[in-house]
């Protein structure tokens, strides 16, 4: 018998649930009980679309209820936002990773559930352990000894199938050898001699994903969220997005407009999502579209090849203010070796667009230690920032430039798996040298650690040798993982930093992008 929910007055003193619009709140009775775990905060998990989505799929759903946990790493109890459970109440505990580093808080939360770590070591008297997420699909061994089960593909289209067989009551073993046969379900326990094939969702306006639980407690809380499109029509060797989430689709002009017209009951602005929004072939008559209802908006990536001046022109009457554009690398040298589609004069053509109207910011992104850069390609990145800001400059002095700066992390199933990253001294390095030559013009350069992106990639190629390691992690810092992996004798450097031949055995062949 499930127990009775925990008092709530202490768990939820802060009013959190008070601060949400459309929280479900579901009768247990016999229904399938999930816990949809985010490994991080409720203020990054609640701006995250998946998550939204397997929550209105399974409160949608008539024999299932879905309950959300965050991991807040802090001294509150690890219970539901719904209904005040403990791990141990619900049958599923279905996980979403959307970045490697989250893999470090997977063992504080299950031992905060009292939850066996290993797969191995839970019987049917535990949950059961799922996961899923752009992470997974790429390369589920790192985690592969702590989940019964793990989704590689889109969960809209995996989850129903996988719901016949949960629903069933069936015993562990009896259950998992019936997962193992669901097409885009890898089951490392019964692991079989074929990959598993990515599942993904043919139609998009099957499933129309937007916000369903809105707060303003979260990074992007004053959006209503709606996806546009998913994948990407180009090719860059480093990037995970045309290779996870092919074939590129769109939701529909007419389905985007309706989920926009329910969304303005909640919030004045709304949040176009995807990988690149402006590849959308209706993009001019979204935008216009929204502008008629009276909408504000922004889009959460741009490509700046397919940037024209009507399409700035509607964004800056949405109320954008911040403009990003990915030149990615300085050299055309070095983008057309990671297979970016334009050239110099492309990038300076948008920044003299931008100039015509009244952004507050442009940022530029730039990797750095991408495979083959060099000491003059970080000059060039330098030359490329000054040339910008002058063009911005002769037109629109109100206009910031800003530089956001990411070291290059290899993800597997990318043409670029193979490389390892550059090592530490050499980005930081490079850093310096950006932040130095550009600091006294005035244009601000934002780096990621390449420390911690250093764990990230031996996270993103690692083998299932890393559960161990993550295992050990007593608390999310470098000191905590350097002490784990070197217990485990995990070779962190081979995954990280080392080149491997092409006939190199990968660890994630278990699957099938």
């Amino acid at each position: 018998m499930r127990k009775q929910p925990l008092g709530r007055a202490d768990y939820f003193s802060g009013g959190r649930l008070s601060g949400e619009e459309g929280t479900v709140i579901r009768d247990w009775g016999g229904r399938y009980p999930f816990a949809l775990i985010y490994p991080n905060s409720y203020f990054i998990g609640m701006s995250n679309l998946g998550l939204q989505a397997m929550y209105s799929l399974l409160n949608n759903h008539p024999e299932t209820i879905g309950e959300r946990i965050f991991w807040e790493n802090d001294a509150r109890p690890l219970l539901s936002l719904e209904s005040s459970r403990p791990l141990m109440d619900y049958a599923c505990l279905a996980f979403s990773f959307s970045y490697e580093l989250d893999y470090l808080n997977l063992a504080s939360i299950l031992k905060a559930g009292c939850i066996p770590l290993y797969s191995m070591d839970r019987d049917d008297a535990y949950p059961l352990l799922i996961a899923g997420g752009p992470c997974i699909t790429a390369n589920p061994m790192p985690l592969a000894h702590f989940f019964d089960a793990l989704c590689i593909g889109e969960g809209e289209v995996i989850l129903p199938d996988v719901l016949r067989h949960l629903t069933q009551g069936l015993p562990r073993a009896e259950l998992l050898q019936k997962l193992a046969d669901v097409p885009g379900v890898y089951v490392p326990a019964l692991a079989r001699d074929r990959a598993v094939k990515r599942r993904y969702l043919a139609s998009l306006d099957d499933f129309p994903t937007h916000s369903c639980v809105l707060t303003h407690d979260t990074e992007l809380g004053e959006l209503y969220l709606i996806e546009a499109e998913r994948g990407c029509s180009a090719s860059c060797c480093f990037c995970l997005v045309s290779r996870a989430f092919c074939p590129l689709r769109f939701h529909s002009l007419d389905s985007l407009l309706q989920q926009a017209r329910e969304g303005l009951k909640y919030r004045g602005r709304i949040g176009l999502v995807g990988p690149v929004v402006t590849d959308h072939p209706q993009i001019e008559e979204l935008l216009g579209g929204l502008l008629r209802m009276g909408a504000g908006f922004s889009l959460s990536s741009i490509r700046l090849m397919n940037l024209n001046a009507r399409i700035l022109e509607l964004m800056a009457h949405g109320g954008i203010q911040t403009l990003a554009l990915a030149p990615e690398a300085g050299s055309q040298r070095l983008r057309r070796a990671i297979r970016k589609g334009f050239n110099e004069d492309d990038i300076m053509s948008a920044v003299d667009m931008v100039s015509q109207q009244p952004f507050k910011q442009l940022k530029l992104y730039f990797m750095l230690g991408l495979p083959s850069e060099t000491d003059e390609d970080v000059a060039s990145i330098i030359d490329l920032a000054l040339r910008c800001q002058k063009r911005l400059g002769s037109q629109h002095r109100g206009c910031r430039l800003s530089l956001n700066v990411a070291p290059f992390v290899p993800k597997a199933g990318t043409p670029y798996q193979w490389f390892g990253m550059a090592p530490e001294a050499v980005l930081e390095s490079r850093i310096a040298c950006l932040r130095d030559s550009l600091s006294g013009h005035g244009i601000e350069v934002k780096a990621e650690g390449p420390q911690w992106s250093h764990v990230q990639a031996a996270l993103s190629r690692g083998d299932d040798s890393f559960s161990e390691a993550l295992a050990n992690i007593d608390r999310v810092s470098l000191a905590s993982w350097r002490r784990a992996a070197k217990k485990a004798g995990v070779n962190v450097e081979h995954f990280a930093l080392n080149h491997w031949a092409r006939d190199t055995v990968l660890p994630w062949r278990a699957v099938e992008l």
